[in-house]
């Protein structure tokens, strides 16, 4: 077994390799994350084989939605962030999929084109648009970041967070949302998970990759802190951050 990595070898790893996409495979071994049990890519490919028009918002890179093994003729997709438009177009134009940038304000799509809408960790739903957008009859499907997710990652560099803060992503919020939008939540479910982040590159490049957990988040601002956390690995074990999950399906009413 060689020598353990140094902090600063560490970091500058994490600091340089590229975060575009929505890929997490170089966390492979340094960090681990529980994953809900009703299965969102598996349940979403289920419905994606039964659609005829579907559409799916903040794809990032694409992977989500490419590894769906059927898509109806007519899908596209949406994303705002210039590398992961290129990097999304790349992987699902041979599949037939049109990558639309989009990032605020109307979707530029005609009302009751899609009979499926989906998206994995929006940031943000626009209820109004998305059941503009669905045929009568259509279903939007999404998992979310439930409330408090990795807030004890989120509080140890940014500390204590308000309590609005703390619970403004509570999927109660997104079912009133979805009925004041005209329409009917047929589903919702919410698990309390974790995640562990096994030494301190990790926990650099998921900070760096999920920008709006610490906004502005620099190796150089905040690498006292980063230090810290990193004799803590060390000297604990796994720095473990409790996550939350939650599945949403709505329908438009015929």
């Amino acid at each position: 077994m060689g020598a353990a990595r140094s902090f600063d070898e560490l970091v500058a790893e994490a600091d340089s390799v590229p975060v575009d996409g929505w890929d997490f495979s170089w966390l492979d071994g340094r960090a681990s994350e529980q994953r809900p049990s009703w299965g969102y890519a598996r349940t979403m490919a289920e419905r994606m084989a039964g659609a005829s028009a579907a559409l799916d918002l903040q794809t990032g890179g694409g992977e989500v939605l490419a590894s769906a093994a059927r898509l109806p003729r007519l899908t596209v997709a949406t994303e705002s962030w210039p590398p992961n438009v290129a990097k999304a177009t790349a992987l699902l134009r041979p599949r037939g999929v049109a990558v639309v940038v989009h990032q605020d304000g109307p979707l530029p799509f005609a009302d009751d084109t899609f009979d499926l809408v989906v998206s994995r960790h929006p940031v943000r739903v626009d209820w109004p648009e998305v059941a503009r957008v669905l045929a009568p009859g259509g279903t939007y499907l999404s998992q979310e970041v439930g409330p408090a997710s990795v807030f004890e990652l989120v509080e140890y560099f940014l500390g204590e967070q308000p309590p609005e803060t703390r619970d403004s992503r509570h999927p109660d919020r997104a079912a009133a949302r979805a009925r004041a939008a005209g329409l009917d939540v047929t589903d919702l479910r919410v698990e309390r998970l974790h995640t562990r982040f096994n030494d301190i590159g990790a926990v650099v490049y998921f900070l760096r990759k999920v920008i709006w957990m610490v906004p502005g988040f620099t190796v150089a601002e905040y690498r006292d802190r980063l230090r810290e956390l990193h004799e803590q690995i060390q000297a604990e074990g796994p720095f473990t951050a409790r996550t939350s999950r939650f599945l949403v399906e709505a329908r438009k009413p015929e």
